[in-house]
């Protein structure tokens, strides 16, 4: 774990933004395509997690932005080159654009200052999407990702967010995975090799001294 002292500086939220990966209903939600991990994340706490990072961001003036997996409902233009796509075509719950399955999933709350990001294929909410180039404009440097899955989104979008020249925070207990057992090992072998690995509190202790001190942060170009 880092310092208070190092993580404050990753988190200053004039360079940081949040990144929300497929927290939208079907995918967390209680009509999930994906029950077994819908239960995970709200079992274990982490969708609770990411609702209250959302909530301190906006409180910080964090940017926030939401990655959202979807299809069209003919399927043009989806990957269909991996095992996962197939089976995910066959699932009762299909993440069609404009349905609610494709919404984002409460506690979590969307401001009207979040930026939403929809992909039609792949498997990472940064590469082949608009992410790298919003955050650029917004003079972000640090991306904080938090969601699921541990399995496949979580360490494309770290990996991605770090090649890209971005320093990655992840809270450990804002993401989930299936089983329940993969997710501190992913983290433990995987992921603290490239990101910095925190928790969701002491991330709000950052966000929150900013208010403390009664100053709005300014976020720089």
């Amino acid at each position: 774990m880092p310092s208070r002292e190092q993580l404050a500086e990753h988190l200053d939220p004039a360079i940081t933004a949040l990144l929300t990966v497929e927290c939208q209903q079907g995918v967390v939600g209680p009509d999930s395509a994906l029950p077994e991990l819908a239960d995970e994340a709200r079992g274990s706490g982490a969708l609770r997690h990411v609702a209250r990072l959302v909530a301190a961001a906006h409180e910080a003036g964090v940017q926030v932005l939401h990655a959202v997996a979807e299809r069209r409902p003919d399927g043009r233009g989806a990957n269909r080159n991996a095992r996962l796509f197939r089976v995910a075509g066959r699932l009762p719950v299909q993440q069609h654009s404009g349905t609610t399955a494709v919404r984002i999933a409460a506690p979590i709350e969307v401001a009207d200052e979040d930026i939403v990001v929809r992909r039609l294929h792949g498997l990472s909410p940064i590469a082949g999407t608009d992410v790298d180039a919003l955050l650029r404009n917004l003079g972000c440097r640090t991306l904080v990702v938090a969601g699921v899955s541990a399995n496949v989104a979580i360490p494309n979008a770290v990996f991605d967010a770090v090649n890209l020249g971005y320093t990655a925070v992840v809270p450990s207990d804002a993401i989930a995975g299936v089983p329940a057992d993969y997710t501190p090992a992913m983290i433990r072998n995987t992921l603290a090799l490239v990101a910095t690995v925190t928790t969701t509190q002491d991330v709000l202790g950052c966000w929150q001294s900013p208010r403390r001190a009664g100053s709005r942060p300014t976020r720089r170009a």
